[in-house]
């Protein structure tokens, strides 16, 4: 049983995501401890511990510790994962109402199914635009076409927004599975090319239309007075309860990004579209292909795929490095992070490929 140290590094959720994804795909027996160690409030929240039992699905794994709070998890697979149709309900995990963020459901899922023979598709049911996590957005417009260029096919469709604190969005997955470990294409990074586009929705839902109006405003204002060409589309869209935030994407020649914000009680819209235009911005003058959240999601991968990838990143985070630790132990891949050119080299183990 391969033991996994969930205070390392940045000693968050993460290592909990790439460990039980990498359990499933190479069938290993895990057992993580300290999970979540370094939050306010540790070990396993509503999003993990529906992650957990996902993820268990998918390899009919034997599971202990998962009970919200447990700090620590033992995780055995008893069969290769099987593709198929799956539901994953985070408001079922407790049996109430809950935001919990069904992207990070998705992250945990994604690659284990992408690597199975089949067509699988999964419903995600949670928050789907929640702070400290990737909004549906994100996923569907940055995440999965980078993915697609390593040969993941993968789509999915928003189908109803979950905000905090009440959920109730859902996502629907679609994945045609390939041949395993080493199937995937690897990918190169180092230059993004010119700036093609900048596009964006001011969403809201159950809070007036002229919500959204201001958030598209402020947005469109900003970005001009950056003398970017940009296009933000103000829309009320389904959910069920209240909620707001923006999210814009940057086309480049070679690459692509997205930054968001959430709306929250005594935040004015206008304050909302500041935080993700300021984001987006700084990431435009960084001038690196692949933003700080993509450089860590890149990684699985590109340790998974047939020969070494190499990307340029605009920040090197405490959950690159501690996401590139975690694969590492699994003797998958080497990653080699170049802190003075931000460049990552993700080299896969011979007898992965």
């Amino acid at each position: 049983m391969l033991h996994i140290d969930g205070s390392y590094g940045e000693g968050g959720g993460q290592i909990l995501r790439t460990s039980l994804s990498l359990a499933a795909i190479t069938g290993r027996a895990i057992r993580i401890d300290r999970i979540r160690a370094k939050r306010e409030k540790p070990g396993l929240a509503i999003q993990h511990l529906t992650g957990v039992r996902a993820a268990a699905t998918l390899c009919q794994a034997k599971v202990t510790g998962d009970r919200l709070g447990s700090t620590q998890l033992e995780f055995t697979p008893s069969q290769p994962i099987q593709a198929g149709q799956y539901t994953f309900d985070v408001a079922q995990t407790v049996g109430t109402g809950s935001a919990g963020a069904v992207t990070l459901i998705l992250q945990t899922v994604l690659l284990p199914l992408a690597l199975t023979q089949g067509e699988s598709i999964v419903t995600l049911r949670g928050g789907t635009f929640i702070p400290w996590s990737p909004p549906a957005p994100y996923i569907e417009q940055v995440y999965l076409p980078c993915l697609q260029q390593m040969g993941v096919q993968a789509t999915v469709k928003l189908k109803a927004w979950g905000w905090y604190p009440r959920g109730g969005g859902e996502l629907h997955l679609q994945i045609s599975g390939s041949n395993g470990v080493g199937s995937l294409q690897p990918i190169h990074l180092l230059e993004r090319g010119d700036l093609h586009q900048v596009k964006g929705l001011a969403i809201a839902t159950e809070l007036p239309s002229h919500i959204p109006q201001r958030m598209a405003n402020r947005a469109q204002n900003l970005l001009e007075q950056a003398q970017l060409k940009a296009q933000v589309q103000p829309q009320r869209e389904r959910g069920v309860g209240p909620g707001t935030g923006i999210f814009l994407i940057a086309e480049y020649e070679h690459t692509r990004t997205g930054f968001g914000a959430v709306g929250k009680i005594g935040l004015p819209a206008e304050e909302v579209a500041a935080i993700a235009i300021q984001e987006l911005l700084a990431f435009h003058e960084n001038g690196a292909p692949v933003d700080i959240h993509l450089a860590d999601q890149l990684l699985l991968p590109a340790a998974l795929a047939s020969e070494p990838s190499q990307y340029r990143v605009a920040e090197i985070s405490t959950h690159l490095i501690t996401n590139a630790w975690v694969i590492e132990q699994f003797g998958l891949a080497k990653v080699a992070i170049d802190s003075s050119t931000r460049l990552v080299t993700v080299t896969p183990s011979p007898s992965q490929s």
